[in-house]
């Protein structure tokens, strides 16, 4: 590893072409957050397997401010939305939660802010997609929000979520999944085991006007996901979504 004066950052010069501190200007540029301590940033681009690769480096992984910044995430979204939407029943909160903090969301929004490109990742993770991994997308995600928090406080780490999630947040009261979970689902089960999966209330709770279903997903007699919502269709279309990220390991 070489280290060189660039300006005001040491770049770190590493094999596999990685990116280098000096071109993270561009990214601190989409983020809207300029950092302190770039250090940080570069620690929460840091995929485990890089490591793994190189381990003459003594850099460490993102895995622990991954750790913080989803602890972070999860208690700005829900004090968001308990403000935002004072009539809403406690379920119909957990759900709005679950959608802006799930997989997908997370890693959609990780790719609009071209995390893709400046991922630390070993070659043999790169070379099979790791970059797009909705995984990795969303630990890096994670460990940026933390990285913020570490760097310039509470308030601009919580202004910094606001601001990424503020598309997803405007959409959730005329909430429709952008993807056919069901439709998915059915052609991976069906390709996989030659069955059709099958969908099973097993909890309705909540007073009639706003009644809360849960429902499980099977493949046979194997439980697949489970979801709620305000009708089946929804409820159904959410166990759908978990099976499928419980099957990427999003």
């Amino acid at each position: 590893m070489t280290i060189v004066r660039v300006g005001a950052y040491h770049r770190l010069e590493f094999k596999f072409g990685l990116v280098n501190l000096a071109d993270l200007t561009a990214l601190q540029a989409a983020l809207g957050i300029y950092f302190e301590d770039i250090s940080l940033l570069q620690q929460a681009l840091v995929h485990r397997s890089f490591l793994n690769e190189n381990p003459d480096i003594n850099l460490p992984s993102n895995e622990r401010l991954e750790f913080l910044g989803d602890a972070v995430l999860g208690y700005v979204v829900a004090e968001e939305l308990y403000l935002r939407f004072p009539e809403s029943p406690e379920g119909e909160l957990t759900n709005f939660r679950s959608i802006l903090v799930r997989g997908e969301t997370l890693s959609r929004v990780a790719l609009s802010l071209g995390l893709q490109g400046y991922l630390y990742l070993g070659k043999g993770e790169d070379e099979s997609g790791g970059r797009g991994r909705a995984r990795n997308l969303c630990c890096a995600l994670e460990a940026v929000i933390a990285a913020v928090l570490m760097d310039q406080g509470f308030q601009e780490a919580k202004d910094f979520i606001l601001r990424i999630l503020h598309d997803e947040i405007e959409q959730l009261r005329g909430n429709q999944p952008k993807i056919d979970f069901k439709s998915r689902l059915q052609h991976i089960i069906q390709l996989e085991r030659k069955v059709t999966p099958s969908y099973h209330t097993i909890e309705e709770e909540g007073p009639a006007h706003a009644r809360m279903f849960t429902v499980e997903v099977l493949a046979g007699s194997e439980v697949l996901g489970r979801g709620s919502g305000y009708s089946k269709q929804a409820a159904e279309m959410e166990a759908a979504r978990d099976a499928i990220e419980s099957r990427q390991g999003g």
